[in-house]
């Protein structure tokens, strides 16, 4: 079983951006990692678990566990709220819109290739790899935040126009 790692920070909700992700593969330590211009916490916690699963794919690495500090993200995943959700049309069990449903939908197309276990483990508590992922988004999202989440910048563009 490959372990990976993920987290996301923004400065400022919304506001520059980051994920970095952190795969232990035959004893190595690859680093994922972007930094967005303008986006949201909950959006590059998910973009971090997307780039590890699109890894994962790519590299044909069936079954992973992605420790993660994002509760939204776990609870979604075990406890089936995402499949609800589809079931649900995108809607949640309050009958709101999914919050970030690209996201979710590009999560759910690569769980259909890579058997993956979240869990979630609490951030700033010591844990080796998760301080490492937490200190890089960090810094990506301080000094290399420069790409364009493209979906939350034209949702945020058309709530501003009407």
């Amino acid at each position: 079983m490959v372990e990976i790692y993920t987290d996301g920070a923004s400065l400022g909700n919304p506001g520059k951006g980051a994920f970095a992700v952190l795969i232990i593969l035959n004893n190595l330590e690859i680093i994922l990692s972007k930094g967005f211009r303008k986006t949201t916490n909950n959006r590059v916690e998910l973009f971090a678990i997307i780039e590890a699963l699109n890894f994962a794919k790519n590299n044909n690495l069936k079954d992973v566990i992605i420790y993660t500090d994002s509760q939204l993200i776990t609870k979604a995943i075990n406890e089936s709220w995402l499949s609800k959700w589809i079931k649900n049309g995108w809607k949640t069990a309050n009958k709101t819109p999914v919050i970030n449903k690209d996201l979710w939908q590009k999560l759910n197309y690569f769980l259909n290739f890579v058997n993956a276990k979240f869990e979630w483990i609490e951030g700033h508590k010591g844990n080796k790899y998760n301080e490492i992922v937490d200190k890089l988004a960090k810094n990506k999202a301080k000094t290399d935040a420069i790409e364009i989440d493209y979906e939350y910048e034209k949702l945020n563009e058309m709530n501003q126009n009407g």
